[in-house]
């Protein structure tokens, strides 16, 4: 009889994302501590981060409902919910 030593589940544990995962991922990275808190509290309403717009004035974080209405969070984490702003 053969001793095989059984495999753990938990020290093999592969993540397998599809593109949309990995690239939220990334625009999550791009967001400051700041914009961070505030996206996360905007998530807890349905809200999902799209992109981060940089300029020379700074970044803004841009968050999208289900329904199309967008947020904005400046570098300072203000949440803008009434932007005037067009999302294509």
């Amino acid at each position: 009889m053969e001793n095989k030593p059984e495999r753990n589940n938990l020290i093999e544990r592969r993540q397998y994302f599809d593109d949309s995962e990995f690239e939220s991922d990334n625009n999550w990275k791009k967001l400051t501590l700041a914009q961070r808190f505030a996206a996360l509290s905007l998530t807890k309403y349905g809200y999902e981060l799209r992109f981060t717009r940089f300029t020379s004035s700074g970044s803004t974080a841009v968050l999208v409902l289900k329904n199309g209405t967008p947020a904005t969070i400046s570098e300072d984490g203000d949440i803008n919910t009434t932007p005037d702003i067009n999302i294509r």
